[in-house]
C-alpha cells in the first residue's frame, strides 16, 4: 500500500515548498509522511541496482549485501551507518533518523540481477548498514519479496536485527533455511532499561528482543546475537555483561559476539554530542579512549575480550559465528559507489 493521499513530494517536485537536497538524482518518486510514523517522511525511489559488492570483502564472511533502506528509525546515537545520509546532501543526525529512503522496487531488481548467468550464488548479508525490519517495513514489506527472490535463486543470507517485526517474516525464513544455508542474528547490547530509551530511542526493547530470539528458536531455527557495540564505562562491567548475557542464553540463543563502540566519521561527533547531555562525566574518557581513530585501543579491546570470555563459556554460549562476526565494524563506512 502506497499513500497517495500523504504525499509531500512527487517526482522530485516538492509541495509545500519542502526541500529534498540530493534525493533527485537517486530516482526520486514521492516523499510521503503517515499518522502512524510522526516525525518520519519516507522517500519512496526506483533503484537500479540490488545487490551492492561489499568493497573490502577479502576480510568479510560475505561478498555482496542487500539494503533495502536508507536512514533508520531506530535513530541509535551510535549507529556507523549515519555517515552514508551524508552522500545525499541529508545530515547524519536527525535528518538520519527521520528521512527514510525506501527502494520500493528493490525485490524486483534483486531478482533480475539473480537472474544473471554471471551471478555465483555467494552469501547476501541483510541489515549491515540499515536495520531490514526498522518500523517502516510494517507498511512496505520490502523483506518477503527480498527473502523469496534469494531463497529461489539458491543464494545463501545472513540476516541481522533489532526489529522485531522479523517475527512477521519467521515461517519464510525458516522454509528459506530449508533450501539455502541461512544465518539469523539479533542485535543486543545494552539490558538497562533507561539506558536503552537513551541511547536506541526507536528500537525495540530488550525484553522483546530477548523475545524475539525466543521465537527464533522456537522456529527451529539457530539465533546468534551480537551484543556489540559495548559501551566503554556504561554497558561495559562484569555485572551487566553477566546479566546480559544471562538473559540471552535464557532466551535460547546459540552463540554470541562481543566486541566494543567504534566512532568513525560524522558519527563520532554526532554521539559525542549524546554523551555530552546524557553522560558529560565520561566525556574526557572517551575523548582519551578515541583520541587515535575510530576504534578502541589494544588494551581496551584485551580487556573487554578478556572479562567477555569467561562470562560466555559460563552461560554456556558458543563464541563468534562466522556470518557475523566481523560485519559490523568492517563495513561500518560502506564507499558510496555500493550504496545503491
Amino acid at each position: 500500500m502506497r499513500w497517495a493521499n500523504q504525499a509531500v513530494a512527487v517526482n522530485g517536485r516538492p509541495v509545500e515548498d519542502e526541500a529534498l537536497p540530493g534525493l533527485q538524482r537517486i530516482g526520486l518518486v514521492r516523499s510521503v509522511r503517515a499518522p502512524q510514523f510522526e516525525g518520519i517522511t519516507f522517500h519512496e525511489v526506483l533503484c537500479k541496482s540490488a545487490l551492492n559488492r561489499v568493497p573490502n570483502a577479502a576480510a568479510l564472511p560475505f561478498t555482496y549485501t542487500v539494503n533495502g533502506y536508507r536512514g533508520c528509525s531506530h535513530a541509535c546515537r551510535y549507529c556507523f551507518a549515519r555517515p552514508t545520509h551524508e552522500y545525499l546532501d541529508l545530515n547524519c543526525g536527525n535528518d538520519f533518523d527521520s528521512q527514510v529512503i525506501v527502494k520500493t522496487n528493490v525485490a524486483e531488481v534483486l531478482r533480475r540481477e539473480l537472474r544473471r548467468p554471471s551471478w555465483r550464488r555467494e552469501t547476501v548479508a541483510l541489515g549491515t548498514n540499515t536495520d531490514p525490519y526498522q518500523r517502516a517495513e510494517g507498511r512496505y514489506a520490502l523483506m518477503p519479496g527480498i527473502i523469496s527472490a534469494l531463497a529461489q535463486s539458491g543464494t545463501p543470507m545472513s540476516i541481522l536485527t533489532k526489529g522485531t517485526l522479523l517475527r512477521r517474516d519467521l515461517p519464510l525464513i525458516a522454509d528459506a533455511a530449508q533450501r539455502v544455508s541461512l544465518s539469523v542474528a539479533v542485535s543486543l547490547a545494552v539490558g538497562d532499561p533507561e539506558l536503552h530509551r537513551d541511547v536506541e530511542p526507536g528500537t525495540p526493547t530488550p525484553q522483546a528482543r530477548l523475545g524475539l530470539i525466543a521465537a527464533i528458536r522456537d522456529a527451529g531455527l539457530d539465533c546468534h546475537v551480537m551484543v556489540a557495540p559495548v559501551l566503554p564505562h556504561l554497558t561495559d562491567s562484569a555485572e551487566h555483561l553477566d546479566g546480559l548475557l544471562g538473559q540471552i542464553a535464557d532466551a535460547g540463543a546459540t552463540g554470541v559476539t562481543v566486541f566494543g563502540l567504534h566512532l568513525r566519521s560524522s558519527t563520532r561527533g554526532w554521539f559525542m554530542e549524546w554523551l555530552a547531555r546524557s553522560h558529560p562525566e565520561l566525556v574526557g574518557r572517551y575523548r582519551e579512549l578515541y583520541r587515535r581513530g575510530a576504534y578502541l585501543p589494544p588494551d581496551y579491546r584485551d580487556m573487554l575480550r578478556a572479562r567477555a570470555a569467561p562470562l560466555i563459556r559460563k552461560h554456556r554460549l558458543a563464541g563468534d559465528h562466522r556470518p557475523f562476526a566481523r560485519a559490523a565494524p568492517a563495513v561500518a563506512e560502506p564507499a558510496q559507489p555500493t550504496l545503491f
